[in-house]
């Protein structure tokens, strides 16, 4: 079972952000756990389906990656300040 601690980080309109690195690691290891579920027998459902979903949660953590690394690119070309790069616990954003 996994269990991590995931920071929230306040906006000013009262909002929380959890930073990037942080939500691609829970959905990185929730893919993992349940691989590792799946083959012991502990989760109910066939293998394959197990990897196709684990699959999945892989793929939207890499999708996450990206769209961070374009939104910190284009951010960094045009001069502008990335939101939240002052706030602690976000200078981990992929």
């Amino acid at each position: 079972m996994i269990q991590m601690s995931i920071p929230l980080v306040p906006t000013a309109d009262g909002g929380l952000l959890i930073p990037a690195g942080h939500v691609t690691a829970l959905l990185r290891g929730l893919a993992v756990d349940w691989v590792e579920s799946g083959g012991s027998g502990e989760m109910r459902g066939d293998e394959r389906t197990i990897r196709e979903l684990a699959a999945v949660l892989t793929e939207l953590a890499d999708q996450v990656d990206v769209e961070c690394i374009g939104f910190a690119t284009e951010a960094d070309e045009s001069g502008a300040e990335t939101p939240g790069a002052d706030s602690p616990g976000t200078d981990d954003v992929t």
